[in-house]
């Protein structure tokens, strides 16, 4: 059996020209997860990220508060979906839809609900896209195959929201609509814990942050 922990990045750089990099706080939760594994004599046999910058920075940091993980495994198949290009696909159906400079978060939660809703509807110009709807749920389900057949005893795999909860609709069965409702509800650094067997993967609890959740790193659960 394989005890899988897929763990969203820290804090990303929300508003900033380069998204793909950790904020000072996602590089402090990452050290704090790093430290409560290490706390719990949490050992990880297995190391899977995604290739882009979050990812690599949330790994060190966990390294650096566990201080040791083994040597990764990366792969695109754990990349975040491109929430870029998906909402400029749907503006340019939906002009009147954009967010002016300077709104608050909320507003492009709700942009990117409905542009990710018309993705998953196929209504969206694929010419503009990195990838469809579907390309993105099979990368995903390919991957979480890996994980089920990788023979590691405890595997830790960070990554991002969006490909999280398009690995927990392939375990739990739920729909379009559901995943991105579950990714738009994954915390920062948070983890989600799987076992895994020749007979699937089965979810054992969701976005928790044990981590944080303590009374002077309250400020620290975020969910961009």
């Amino acid at each position: 059996m394989t005890d899988i922990y897929l763990v969203r990045h820290g804090q990303a750089s929300f508003g900033k020209a380069n998204y793909d990099k950790l904020s000072d706080l996602g590089v402090q939760q990452a050290q704090w997860l790093g430290k409560y594994f290490r706390e719990r004599d949490v050992v990880f046999d297995a190391l899977y990220r995604g290739d882009m910058v979050r990812h690599q920075e949330t790994a060190d940091g966990i390294k650096e508060g566990l201080d040791y993980l083994p040597e990764p495994t990366v792969s695109s198949e754990l990349n975040e979906f491109n929430f870029q290009a998906v909402a400029r696909a749907y503006l340019a159906l939906h002009p009147e839809d954009q967010v002016a400079e300077g709104a608050p978060p909320a507003d492009y939660y709700r942009l990117l609900k409905k542009a990710m809703l018309a993705w998953a509807k196929n209504e969206l110009d694929t010419n503009q896209l990195d990838e469809t709807w579907a390309e993105f749920e099979n990368r995903t389900l390919n991957m979480l195959t890996t994980l089920q057949s990788s023979g590691a005893r405890k595997a830790l795999v960070v990554t991002s929201g969006g490909a999280i909860a398009m690995m927990l609709k392939h375990i739990l069965g739920y729909d379009a609509p559901m995943v991105i409702n579950m990714n738009l509800q994954i915390r920062n650094a948070s983890f989600s814990q799987c076992f895994a067997n020749a007979k699937g993967v089965h979810l054992n609890s969701f976005n928790s942050v044990p981590h944080l959740d303590v009374i002077d790193r309250l400020h620290g659960i975020t969910y961009s």
